[in-house]
């Protein structure tokens, strides 16, 4: 193995801890919002700084990798593709600290029918479920994988365009829940955002495999 190789192998492994890691905040600021258990949401808004850690040291060895080992083509665009990735994940990670966040503000535990009504619930396992198809998909190098995100994605969207309507409904009968309902409004937003993240991520994912694809066949 050459050392650009190796060096772009410990990329990768570090680039796939980075997304295990905001996997688990998004994941525990799910359960502490669900089980409204507050001790777990400072969990995450203190495991933010590991997050932050790891995007600095990836920047750092991307740049390291231009300028030591001056990757082309194929190899190229798999460091130009972390590093946005890598800056993508780091949203996330902010995203689940600003969720974390709300959970320590809340006054009481969710209420369950409000959960429901909004489709939070549904909507936070689809985030989880999008995140996890960019990681199986960069592990894998699966392009097929990648697109199918770009789908889920729209269905984030349409609950987060449905959400004021179900809130000002749910409001009518239930006016006491005016502080849950905002949580819960400004948690909507924020899992729409790890769709955005996720389907950004994706396209780095296409970017740089679909050239290979390409480079393949034009090599025979």
């Amino acid at each position: 193995m050459t050392q650009l190789e190796t060096e772009l192998g410990f990329l990768k492994n570090e680039v796939i801890n980075m997304w295990n890691l905001v996997r688990s905040q998004l994941i525990k600021a799910r359960t502490s919002l669900m089980s409204y258990d507050k001790d777990l949401a400072r969990e995450v808004i203190l495991k933010e700084r590991r997050v932050n850690g790891y995007e600095l040291k990836i920047d750092r060895d991307c740049e390291n990798i231009f300028a030591l080992l001056t990757p082309v083509a194929i190899d190229l665009r798999f460091v130009l593709a972390v590093l946005k990735i890598n800056s993508n994940l780091e949203r996330i990670g902010d995203i689940a600290e600003g969720i974390a966040k709300y959970i320590i503000s809340a006054e009481q535990p969710f209420k369950p029918e409000l959960l429901d009504a909004t489709k939070l619930t549904e909507m936070y396992e689809e985030s989880i479920n999008i995140l996890e198809d960019t990681l199986t998909a960069f592990e894998n190098e699966d392009t097929i994988l990648a697109r199918g995100v770009f789908k889920k994605d729209e269905f984030l969207d349409e609950i987060n365009i449905a959400a004021n309507n179900l809130i000002e409904e749910y409001l009518k009968q239930n006016p006491k829940d005016i502080d849950q309902a905002l949580y819960v409004l400004s948690i909507i937003r924020k899992l729409e955002r790890v769709g955005d993240q996720s389907k950004n991520i994706s396209e780095e994912i296409i970017f740089y495999l679909e050239a290979k694809v390409l480079k393949h066949k034009h090599s025979h």
